[in-house]
């Protein structure tokens, strides 16, 4: 691995947009992490990726009318890694394919959000390449998004979670009527179905019957070939703690997000008014359980750089469990991480800072060590 000589500014490629459906979550995420980079101290080379997979070189991140979510436009020149004798380079293709180095990549900032991004794609790529990026890496980021997985990991660490089963879509294929009476069976309604590999609550749907289960797996299997269907509680509150570290970690208290929706659902997380409230309003007890929940949580999936985990506390009975972890939780403005950090005096610049000095870290420490 290499790096910037003293005093030079670090040379940061932020990486947004990507082939998930989160793309344009991805693209706001961007833009809060770009706002924070101070210039002074850091060459910002902004990627976006098209939906289609393509890195193009733009001129700061998209905007978008109120109510919108960006996107990555197609008009911007090919860019693509290339590891030269001395170090990782960004370089630019024209139309006659002749590269043009962009310049030197000290460090990555990959805000990118579900498949092909956050589970662990991008962070091949960029390991392989001998780039130091923000985040967890290959392993952590392909367990903390596959929601199947990442449940089996915490069972094993003893963590507390609300009833679940996953179902294969050839199983569904082949006896949805089966299936269901199984599902039924075993938990019953209310219900929710989720995509196994897919964050910002796309694909997620609340069922209260059979028929609502029905059209709920087959939601979620158009983003995905595993479905997890979970018991929905009654009374619940969101709770969601920050963490940060590699080798020492630290936890925030947990933050609240109060909404007027039946669950936290896309809308309600980035296009609809929602209120943080940070710290949240629970007895010291509860806050207490969740940081040592969200710590255990991070180590056993062996997470690194940052994460941010999701509880659901009941009220009524004192009960929290462990909802999921998120290896690039979002940093738009309506997103929970940096909040929680700025509860805790870390401002959203600071944050930034830290997260770029943590994969630095993270690189020198294992350098000499498979991704």
């Amino acid at each position: 691995m290499t790096g910037p000589r003293a005093g030079d500014r670090l040379h940061v490629l932020l990486l947004f947009g990507g082939r998930s459906p989160e793309h344009g979550v991805s693209c706001l995420s961007a833009r809060s992490v770009h706002a924070a980079l101070d210039p002074d101290r850091y060459t910002v080379m902004t990627v976006g990726i098209t939906r289609d997979g393509r890195w193009t070189l733009l001129d700061g991140v998209p905007e978008a009318p109120e109510g919108a979510l960006p996107a990555v436009g197609e008009r911007g020149d090919t860019v693509g890694l290339v590891r030269t004798r001395t170090a990782p380079v960004l370089v630019r293709f024209g139309d006659t394919f002749e590269g043009r180095s962009v310049g030197p990549v000290d460090v990555c900032f990959p805000a990118l959000h579900g498949p092909y991004g956050e589970d662990g794609t991008v962070q091949g790529l960029l390991a392989s390449f001998g780039v130091p990026y923000v985040g967890a890496d290959v392993a952590s980021s392909a367990i903390g998004i596959d929601k199947r997985q990442m449940k089996s990991v915490f069972a094993a660490r003893g963590l507390p979670q609300v009833r679940h089963l996953t179902v294969h879509r050839h199983e569904w294929e082949q006896d949805p009527s089966a299936t269901l009476d199984e599902l039924l069976e075993e938990l019953s309604p209310p219900l929710f179905t989720k995509p196994a590999r897919q964050g910002s609550s796309i694909g997620i749907r609340r069922c209260e019957d059979a028929a609502e289960l029905r059209a709920g797996l087959e939601e979620a299997f158009g983003y995905d070939r595993v479905a997890v269907v979970e018991r929905a509680l009654d009374g619940v509150r969101e709770l969601e703690c920050g963490v940060l570290g590699n080798a020492t970690v630290r936890v925030t208290r947990p933050g609240e997000t109060v909404h007027t929706g039946r669950f936290y659902d896309f809308d309600a997380k980035y296009l609809s008014p929602v209120r943080l409230q940070c710290p949240a309003d629970v007895p010291g007890h509860v806050a207490r359980t969740c940081m040592q929940h969200a710590r255990e949580a991070y180590l056993a999936v062996g997470a690194r750089g940052m994460a941010r985990v999701d509880f659901f506390y009941v009220e009524d009975t004192g009960a929290v469990y462990v909802n999921e972890i998120n290896t690039i939780p979002g940093l738009t403005p309506k997103s929970m991480f940096p909040p929680v950090w700025a509860a805790e005096g870390l401002a959203y610049p600071r944050l930034v800072d830290r997260l770029l000095e943590l994969a630095l870290e993270a690189a020198r420490a294992g350098e000499r060590y498979p991704p």
